[in-house]
C-alpha cells in the first residue's frame, strides 16, 4: 500500500504542480504511459480487494488514484497535433471557344488535390490551425512552362495544378478572448497565414464550411491577421458581428546575399501589396444570414500592352515571353450578402427546410495612380456583379442539387483567383456564368460530385491582374484589332472525395 502511495504522489507532483515546466522532468511522454499503466494494473487489483475495506478508506483511495489517472489520459490525449486527411480525385472536361470559332479543349484532365489538416488547442484560449496542399495534374508534367508563370503568384499557390511539392495553405493561431476592455464583448484575434478562401456562400458548391470571407469579391490565399468582435450580447441581434481584416499579399524585397538583403528594391517597379477591410455581420440566426464587406487593397500589380496587344517583358514589348508586373493603383471594394437556410416557415415541408437561396451584389472601383493605367483606363472606373442561387435536398438519395447564375459588367473585378474552377474563376465574369452541381454522400467519408459550369464572356479581361492585360474589350472589338479571345469555357467535373 506504501508504494502505491509513494507511486502516485511522485506521479501526480511530477505531471500537475508544474504544468508544462514539471512535465520536462519526465524524459518523455512514453515514460507517463508506462507509470500510468503500473498505477492501471494496481489499481485494477486494489478494486478487486474492495469488498474486504471495512472502514471505506480504500475505496476513496481508488476513487482518487482514478481521478489522477482521468487526468493524465486527458494531457496525454491533448498533447499532440491533430491531423486530418482531405483527398480528392477529379476528372475534368474542359472545352474553350474563341473568337475565330475555333476550340481549345482536355476531355480528361485528371488531378489529385491533398490537404493535410492540422490542428492543436493547448488551452481554452488559443488555438493552431494548419493546413498543407498539393495539386498536381497526373503523371509526369508534359509543359515545361507549367508551375513556373503566373499559376506560381502565391494568392493561388494550391489551386494551380503545379508539381510534387507539398506547400503551405493555411497556419495561424487564434485567441479568443471572454470580455473586450471591460465591455462584455467576447472577441477574437488571429495572425498568420489565414483562411481566405472558400468563402460564404462559395462553400455550398465546394461542399465545405465556409471560412471567413464573402466569396463573392474575396477568394485568394494570404497573409495576415483578423479581430473579430461579437456583438450579439451588447445589441441583442442575434449573430451580430465586426472583423476587422488586414494583410499584405505581395512584398518587394531584394533577395539575400544581394548586398542589402531584403530592402526594397527599386527597380521593379513593385511595390508591397496590401488589404484592409471589415467584415460587418448585422444579422445571424442560422436561417436568415446577412453578411457585408468592405476594403481597399493598394498597390495592385498589372502588365504594361501597347497597342498592338504586345506586352511589356525583359526583352520590351513582345507577344511571347514573360510579362513583367508593375504597380498600377489601389482598389476599393465591397459586397453584401444574404443566404436564407430553410423555406419551412412559408410551408411547413421536410424539402423545404433544407432548401437554401442566396442571392449577393458586390462592385468595385479602380483607382489608378501615377498616370497609370487600371483595366485600360487612367480613370477610376466602377464595376458591379449579381449572383443569386439555390441548394435543394433530394431526398431519394440523400444528396444535394445546386443551381448558380452570376452576372459581371464591363469594368467588374473581383479578388477571386484562387477560385476552385479549372476555366479560371466563373465570379470574376464579365458576361454570364451559370452552374450545376450535384454533390452525394457515399460513406461517412466519402463523397461524390458531379458539376457543369458554362461562363459567356460579354468583355475580355475577365481573369486578368489590375493593368492593360484587364482592359476590358466586346468580343467582337477584340476580333477586329486581330486579338483571338475566348468567347466562352466550359467544364465538367466529377470528383470523388475523402474526408476524415
Amino acid at each position: 500500500m506504501k508504494r502505491i502511495v509513494l507511486s502516485t504522489v511522485v506521479l501526480a507532483s511530477l505531471t500537475f504542480a508544474g504544468g508544462d515546466a514539471a512535465m520536462g522532468q519526465i524524459e518523455s511522454n512514453d515514460d507517463i504511459r508506462a507509470e500510468l499503466e503500473a498505477l492501471k494494473s494496481e489499481v485494477a487489483a486494489l478494486k478487486a480487494q474492495k469488498s474486504a475495506d471495512a472502514d471505506g478508506k480504500l475505496a476513496k483511495k481508488i476513487k482518487s488514484m482514478d481521478a489522477k489517472i482521468n487526468k493524465v489520459r486527458a494531457h496525454d490525449a491533448n498533447d499532440n497535433i491533430k491531423w486530418g486527411v482531405d483527398l480528392r480525385t477529379s476528372l475534368d472536361s474542359i472545352e474553350y471557344k474563341m473568337a475565330d470559332g475555333t476550340t481549345k479543349k482536355n476531355r480528361d484532365l485528371f488531378a489529385n488535390r491533398l490537404w493535410l489538416n492540422m490542428a492543436y488547442q493547448p488551452s481554452n484560449k488559443v488555438v493552431f490551425k494548419g493546413q498543407l496542399g498539393y495539386n498536381k495534374a497526373y503523371g509526369a508534367d508534359m509543359n515545361n512552362g507549367r508551375g513556373r508563370g503566373y499559376d506560381q503568384f502565391d494568392w493561388v499557390t494550391n489551386e494551380a495544378l503545379t508539381g510534387n511539392e507539398m506547400q503551405l495553405r493555411q497556419a495561424y493561431w487564434l485567441y479568443m478572448g471572454d470580455d473586450f476592455l471591460g465591455a462584455g464583448i467576447p472577441w477574437t484575434a488571429s495572425l498568420g497565414r489565414r483562411p481566405s478562401t472558400t468563402g460564404f456562400l462559395s462553400h455550398l458548391r465546394e461542399d465545405d464550411q465556409a471560412q471567413s470571407p464573402l466569396g463573392h469579391n474575396i477568394d485568394v490565399e494570404f497573409d495576415g491577421g483578423s479581430s473579430l468582435f461579437k456583438l450579439e450580447k451588447v445589441t441583442g441581434i442575434s449573430g451580430m458581428s465586426f472583423k476587422i481584416c488586414a494583410g499584405q499579399g505581395g512584398t518587394n524585397a531584394s533577395p539575400r546575399f544581394s548586398g542589402t538583403d531584403y530592402a526594397g528594391d527599386s527597380t521593379t517597379g513593385l511595390d508591397d501589396i496590401r488589404l484592409a477591410g471589415f467584415i460587418f455581420v448585422p444579422y445571424d440566426n442560422g436561417t436568415l444570414q446577412v453578411k457585408t464587406n468592405a476594403f481597399k487593397a493598394f498597390n495592385l500589380p498589372g502588365i504594361s500592352m501597347n497597342n498592338n496587344g504586345e506586352y511589356m517583358t525583359a526583352n520590351g514589348y513582345a507577344s511571347t515571353g514573360t510579362a513583367i508586373l508593375s504597380t498600377k493603383g489601389d482598389q476599393v471594394g465591397g459586397a453584401i450578402s444574404i443566404l436564407v437556410d430553410g423555406l419551412d416557415d412559408i410551408v411547413e415541408s421536410d424539402f423545404l427546410s433544407e432548401t437554401k437561396l442566396f442571392a449577393s451584389y458586390a462592385m468595385s472601383q479602380t483607382q489608378p495612380e501615377g498616370g497609370s493605367a487600371m483595366l485600360g483606363s487612367t480613370e477610376k472606373q466602377n464595376g458591379h456583379s449579381f449572383w443569386v442561387g439555390t441548394q435543394m435536398p433530394v431526398s431519394a438519395w440523400g444528396g444535394k442539387f445546386g443551381l448558380e447564375y452570376n452576372k459581371g459588367s464591363k469594368y467588374w473585378r473581383s479578388f477571386t483567383y484562387a477560385e476552385d474552377t479549372m476555366i479560371g474563376s466563373k465570379l470574376a465574369t464579365r458576361g454570364n456564368a451559370i452552374e450545376a452541381y450535384y454533390t452525394q454522400p457515399i460513406t461517412e467519408s466519402l463523397s461524390a460530385q458531379l458539376r457543369f459550369t458554362n461562363i459567356d464572356y460579354d468583355y475580355t479581361g475577365s481573369n486578368a491582374f489590375f493593368g492593360d492585360g484587364g482592359t476590358p474589350m466586346t468580343i467582337a472589338a477584340a476580333k477586329a484589332a486581330g486579338m483571338n479571345p475566348v468567347e466562352s469555357a466550359q467544364d465538367i467535373r466529377t470528383y470523388i472525395r475523402y474526408r476524415f
